[in-house]
């Protein structure tokens, strides 16, 4: 198996930047950065405008991010838009029955030691793991 494209330092200032943010948003604001439950509580609770602003940041990195590179945007038109949102349906339905994503779970709970987050993401890692070795995707 090659490693094509690895880029350590970027990788690290990303993670540096996402485990920032999250202790950022722990320590001002008491809250804790797991996606699914900032999106699930942007209808019920009286706290809406913070949640609104994280979510919409997510959405303009993307945007930024995509308009940087134009050639990796075009790389995601061959995906049908209803296979995507499907997809993330199922992504929202299986984070709901986990109590939380791999992002909530990964970054937050395991930097609070919770047992919970660390058997989910074993269980992620595992399963993608699992997923590798069967479809053949490890090269």
């Amino acid at each position: 198996m090659t490693i094509v494209n690895f880029t350590p330092w970027t990788a690290l200032v990303g993670g540096l930047l996402i485990g920032s943010a999250a202790l950022l948003l722990l320590l001002v604001g008491g809250r804790i950065a797991g996606i699914s439950g900032i999106v699930a509580g942007i209808g019920s609770q009286p706290d809406k405008g913070w949640r609104l602003a994280f979510v919409a940041g997510l959405v303009a990195v993307l945007l930024v991010l995509f308009g940087l590179n134009a050639a990796e945007a075009a790389s995601l038109q061959h995906y049908s838009p209803w296979r995507l949102a499907l997809a993330g349906l199922l992504v929202g339905i299986g984070t709901r029955l986990g109590n939380g994503c791999t992002s909530g779970h990964g970054i937050c709970g395991m930097g609070r030691l919770s047992p919970r987050s660390m058997v989910a993401t074993l269980l992620f890692i595992a399963a993608g793991m699992a997923t590798v070795a069967l479809t053949g995707l490890g090269g």
